[in-house]
């Protein structure tokens, strides 16, 4: 397959009309942008991820349907699973759990009379009739594979459910066939998005309406679009500067959007693997379960106040003193609880220790080893999903071992000084531990201590360049790093496009860094931003 790369012309910020854009141009500052020149790589096929699956379920047959346990499992690429999604297929195994999970939501959605009645009224348990069964493929179809079914795929599945519903004696069982075939197609399995030529900019490749209905709703909502979307695409008017404008504010307003923002800081953060998070509950007997997902939750709802109901700063993620406990981490935070039952919002001290997400369980445990704290974790995570620094690889052969406490060398910093002091190790720790070093203040499970193995810990060190003394003091200096808000921009582009950028996008990637800097750092800016971007909007071509 041959492939092209066109270059795309990004204009100035695309705004439409309404209050909403006022907001954003005041913000953005549609006029202090120059254009730019961006080669766009060949598009992805992405399949949906696990979350994705359910939620395109749950909005096309409802709450009430039992999802199955088990599918293809979501990998992470370049830190990313919205990367992984794309150059993942479906394994053997994946291919049987998909279709009895399709024959499993078939069944459900078409259980009960009242059920079936929702879904396709126009049938009764005797009509075998032809008109119905197709309309109701041609409708409820294009929801499904999120774009208008051809007359022979609205054929064959009106074919397939009319034949089993003859041999069976029933058109409920029947049509159960046809909406099996619907829902493990690799239509609805993957996002097809591959381009049309732009008649606009000869030479370039645009999204079509229907697959921009299809990115818009994942990127901003995480799932599949809703009926006014589709509509919007039926008119054309999604390849529509102004239009799509005023698409995107009524998205970014809507509530959904709440389910998008999760889906991006999830997994730009790795918060999944908390579900999985192992300690050794001798060492840290708060350890259950439990903790895992309460610390998501108290990081996730942190955000969702920071950008939704304040819509603030960003680098405030980081700074704030305002946090989400239930009575489990506030336990571990060794505070009272804010609520009785559930979360509530508190407020950290002005002498306590912790400040933003690198004060809360989420990092300080996840980025752990099960039996102790990790410098190195903790600073390759800043580095790498923070602040999108590379850190080279170790040697093959490097032994990555930290001593075990010992007489005169007790506490982790002076445990990794010999990770500083051989130089097979130092090119890659020198970037990384002093900085998880300053969070030693904090064990493995997320405690606060001040000593260890009866040593008082040193917290201060150094971050390109600047010195500080302790916690606290890093997570500032973590809010002011210039690379902050500009990892947040390619982060945020390459989620949203499912790939990781290309020597040929960095100047993308400047243009959104300078929107967010107009912009004040608004989250809900720049995923504006980046929604009307042609960057987000065009592809290279597939021959």
């Amino acid at each position: 397959m041959g492939r092209t790369a066109p270059t795309v012309i990004i204009a100035l910020s695309l705004l439409g009309a309404g209050c909403a854009e006022d907001k954003v141009r005041s913000r953005v500052g549609a006029g202090e942008r120059d254009p730019l020149e961006v080669v766009l790589p060949a598009p992805t096929i992405r399949r949906l991820s696990q979350a994705q699956y359910g939620r395109a379920i749950y909005d096309l047959f409802g709450e009430d349907i039992v999802l199955p346990t088990s599918l293809e499992p979501d990998e992470t690429i370049d830190g990313l699973q919205a990367i992984g999604s794309a150059l993942t297929t479906i394994s053997p195994r994946g291919v049987e759990q998909y279709e009895q999970a399709a024959y499993d939501i078939a069944g459900q959605a078409l259980d009960t009379k009242r059920e079936r009645q929702a879904l396709i009224p126009c049938l009764d348990d005797t009509d075998f009739a032809d008109p119905c069964i197709e309309r109701f493929f041609r409708e409820f179809g294009i929801r499904v594979w999120r774009r208008p079914l051809t007359d022979l795929e609205v054929d064959r599945l009106t074919g397939i459910s009319l034949r089993a519903g003859g041999l069976l004696g029933d058109p409920y069982d029947g049509l159960e066939f046809g909406l099996a075939a619907l829902l493990q197609s690799p239509h609805f399995l993957f996002r097809v998005e591959l381009g049309e030529p732009d008649p606009d900019e000869p030479g370039t490749v645009r999204f079509t309406d229907y697959e921009m209905a299809s990115r818009l709703s994942f990127f901003l909502w995480d799932t599949i679009p809703d009926e006014a979307l589709l509509a919007a695409a039926a008119r054309g008017e999604l390849v529509d500067d102004e239009a799509l404008s005023g698409h995107v504010d009524r998205m970014v307003e809507d509530d959904r959007v709440e389910q998008g923002l999760r889906a991006l800081f999830t997994d730009m953060l790795g918060l999944y693997a908390l579900d999985d998070l192992n300690k050794d509950p001798t060492i840290f007997t708060h350890m259950s379960p439990e903790v895992g997902p309460a610390a998501r939750e108290e990081t996730l709802l942190g955000i969702l106040h920071l950008v939704r109901e304040q819509d603030g700063d960003y680098r405030e993620l980081f700074t704030t003193r305002t946090t989400f406990l239930d009575r489990r981490l506030a336990s571990i935070y060794g505070v009272s609880a804010p609520a009785w039952d559930g979360f509530g919002m508190t407020e950290w001290p002005e002498e306590h220790g912790r400040r933003g997400l690198l004060g809360q369980v989420s990092f300080l445990a996840g980025h752990s080893h099960p039996v102790a704290s990790s410098p190195t974790l903790r600073g390759k995570f800043v580095r790498r999903t923070l602040l999108c620094h590379v850190i080279p690889p170790p040697p093959s052969n490097v032994d990555a071992s930290i001593p075990e406490p010992a007489e005169g060398r007790v506490t982790m910093r002076d445990r990794v000084a010999k990770h500083l002091e051989d130089p097979y190790c130092a090119g890659c720790h020198s970037l990384v531990d002093p900085i998880g070093l300053g969070l030693e203040n904090f064990d493995g499970l997320g405690h606060w201590r001040d000593r260890e193995y009866g040593e008082q810990i040193d917290a201060s060190g150094e971050l390109d360049g600047g010195d500080f003394s302790d916690a606290w003091d890093l997570s500032r200096q973590v809010s002011e790093h210039p690379d902050l808000p500009g990892c947040l921009a390619r982060t945020m582009l390459s989620y949203a496009s499912g790939r990781s950028l290309l020597e040929g996008e960095e100047d993308a990637v400047r243009y959104h860094d300078e929107g967010f800097e107009a912009g004040d750092y608004s989250v809900t800016a720049l995923l504006r931003d980046v929604a009307l971007s042609p960057a987000f909007r065009n592809t290279g071509g597939v021959q």
